[in-house]
């Protein structure tokens, strides 16, 4: 970063900085909405190794053993049986360095736990990207109306929420699952779900994990809404729909990413707690939770049938949270770092950080 002008200490002076805390007015100066969001999150480190390791994760896994037909570059699918190469011993190392045959090992039959690692890791961020966009789009929407409008359209909407909220999730996905494996019964259902296992899944999941951020985008907007800059909005004459999704939107993004990445960590879990109930995903496919499932009574005398499994889900789930923390400090526009050093002039007094202004919708990113 340059050094600041004469010009920058002036404007610093009058807002009541030391020179040294001056680079909040440096990043603002001249920066769109979007500049200024990718900066914060380029500048977040746990964000940054969380986005390395989930594209790392993300291409291997879709790459690795093709998807939708497209054939992967490993030699072995995640249904194919070989002959056990070293009693199924993991063929990896790290000293020497060598990855082998089967780097992962194999499981008693002998097909490859690399590939059905990587198939499973497919389906695990499949239900989470779905479950995260219907129940990011559902909760934006119930949340919205309900908080902005009030009266009976709250009323309706919130009585709906408490509704699903009741119901216990995975007794609604476990008798879904049962439906789905009922393939002689004619159903449209029936028949989308044999075909389309893990997206029945993950659409179903989606339909009824929206009722905690819709409360919470309730809230939100319960208090937004009676903010100058959306009174100045009605008085200049926008519409409601504007009102709601150029002016409002912007500054609950902080509780809607969180909440989102809350929703699509959570969603990895159930999947595998319900493959590995047994209403999940099933055999001849599989999924990271059907693989730990299959391999519990493994985990004495073949523990790398379980422990690999188990590290993508830390992995995937890890990655997305962080992502997600990064996003809302960038997103948020009440979220500003302090930095003490900067903020401390040469006299050792310590200058508060001063609050950013909500944004107002009308500048473009």
């Amino acid at each position: 970063m340059s050094q600041p002008s004469q010009q920058d200490e002036i404007m610093a002076e009058q807002a009541g900085l030391p020179a040294a805390g001056i680079e909040p007015i440096l990043e603002a100066k001249g920066l769109s909405q979007g500049q200024i969001v990718r900066k914060r999150f380029l500048g977040h480190s746990g964000a940054i190794i969380g986005l390395v390791v989930f594209a790392i994760i993300f291409v291997t896994a879709f790459t690795s053993v093709g998807y939708w037909g497209i054939p992967g570059w490993w030699k072995y699918s995640h249904d194919q049986v070989t002959p056990l190469v070293n009693d199924g011993v993991p063929t990896a190392s790290l000293w020497p360095l060598a990855w082998g045959d089967h780097p992962f090992g194999q499981d008693r039959i002998g097909r490859d736990l690399f590939a059905m690692t990587m198939r499973g890791a497919q389906q695990s961020i499949t239900v989470m990207v779905v479950i995260g966009f219907i129940a990011g789009l559902v909760g934006v929407v119930v949340g919205a109306l309900s908080g902005y409008f009030r009266g009976w359209t709250e009323a309706v909407l919130m009585r709906l929420t408490d509704v699903i909220i009741i119901i216990p999730g995975l007794l609604l996905a476990a008798v879904m699952a049962q439906m789905a494996g009922r393939r002689d019964s004619g159903s449209w259902f029936a028949t989308f779900a044999s075909t389309n296992g893990i997206l029945a899944l993950g659409i179903f999941l989606g339909l009824i994990t929206w009722v905690g951020l819709a409360r919470l985008m309730r809230g939100e907007f319960l208090s937004l809404r009676e903010r100058e800059f959306v009174d100045a909005a009605r008085i200049s004459g926008a519409s409601n729909a504007r009102i709601i999704f150029k002016h409002i939107l912007p500054n609950a993004v902080g509780v809607l990413i969180v909440n989102v990445t809350l929703t699509m960590s959570a969603a990895i879990l159930t999947e595998t707690a319900l493959s590995y109930l047994g209403v999940g995903v099933k055999a001849p496919d599989t999924s990271l939770g059907l693989l730990i499932s299959q391999n519990q009574e493994a985990f004495a005398t073949r523990p790398w049938l379980f422990w690999f499994p188990g590290l993508f889900i830390v992995l995937i789930c890890l990655s997305i949270n962080f992502i997600g923390d990064g996003l809302r400090d960038a997103f948020d526009p009440r979220q500003k770092k302090f930095n003490a050093k900067k903020a401390k002039d040469t006299g050792g007094r310590h200058i508060e950080a001063t609050p950013v202004t909500a944004f107002d919708g009308t500048k473009g990113g």
